[in-house]
């Protein structure tokens, strides 16, 4: 018999029920006077993914926030990762009080505030602005065609009417879910260095953790600790396993032993994939017989489109 209790789950679970580390980010939008507003978030992760020929994040939060309505009126977000900081988590803290308007939070707001990528290179558009602090920001465009929920509006701070969304604009009278395509990823230059490098212990940023819990005095964070590395076990299949999986396409691209060796690293479930992406280079190249030189050009290829998102 284990020792585990059971906890039945309330509103606001994430907070109530569970520890839950979450990220801190504070979320910018614009407000009807064209001043940025900063409200600090938790519930923000990632949503689609790959497969889709964009990626999207999805940001839950209350749908009278000065966050919500913002995103209802423009459509337009930034997501600004902080670092581990005292007095940045005091100040995030201090900007979510609720019913508190844009000019009475952005008063001598501690973080500065910068023209993101997306500003400049559409000037004739209105976005918000970025955090100066972060060490990395997504600059983002609600997808209101999504659950139908283009029709979604602002104005009701005291509870939307039904009917409510699935997934995505106001799903819920006091709760809204935003499916966030991301436009742009922006980055210190030191951890973009890493990401495209090479990660060390040393090139992650000091990222803060919200616990989830909190009780009715407190919020409670978790300062960042220098991440511990663990080796991915690598798993090689046989040149004959890739070339079974390399026969079964429907293609006339044929491979070289020697090139398939090349991929005997590649997990199972994904060697289809990414034999696929080699004749789909193939065919765009007139090539019909793929060599190790052919691979390196292709891995070349993947590296530098890696490099660029």
């Amino acid at each position: 018999m284990n020792d585990f209790k059971n906890l039945e789950p309330k509103d606001n679970f994430y907070q109530t029920s569970l520890f839950f580390p979450m990220p801190v980010v504070m979320i910018g939008t614009l407000a009807e006077n064209g001043e940025t507003n900063l409200g600090p978030y938790s519930l923000v992760a990632p949503y689609y993914i790959a497969g889709k020929g964009y990626y999207a994040m999805l940001l839950e939060c209350r749908n009278s926030s000065n966050t919500a309505q913002n995103i209802l009126r423009t459509g337009k977000c930034t997501i600004n990762f902080i670092p581990d900081d005292k007095k940045y988590f005091k100040e995030a803290v201090r900007m979510g009080w609720p019913g508190d308007t844009t000019e009475e939070k952005m008063k001598d707001c501690l973080f500065h505030l910068g023209d993101g990528l997306m500003a400049k290179e559409n000037p004739n558009g209105s976005f918000p602005k970025i955090v100066e602090e972060a060490f990395q920001v997504i600059e983002c465009t609600w997808m209101r065609e999504l659950d139908h929920a283009q029709d979604d509006k602002p104005g009701e701070l005291n509870g939307y009417p039904e009917p409510y969304h699935d997934f995505n604009g106001i799903t819920s009278k006091f709760g809204a879910h935003f499916i966030l395509r991301i436009d742009k990823i922006l980055m210190k230059e030191k951890y973009y260095d890493s990401i495209v490098n090479g990660v060390t212990a040393k090139g992650y940023p000091r990222v803060p953790v919200d616990y989830g819990y909190r009780d009715s005095k407190y919020f409670w964070c978790s300062s960042f600790k220098k991440p511990r590395p663990e080796l991915l076990p690598m798993r090689e299949t046989s040149v004959a396993s890739v070339r079974y999986a390399a026969d079964r396409l429907q293609t006339d691209v044929k491979f070289t032993d020697d090139a398939l060796a090349m991929l005997v690293k590649v997990p199972r479930i994904f060697l289809p994939l990414v034999l696929k992406g080699c004749v789909k280079w193939a065919e765009e190249n007139n090539c019909k017989l793929i060599t190790p030189h052919e691979m390196e050009i292709i891995n070349d290829k993947r590296a530098k489109e890696k490099g660029k998102k």
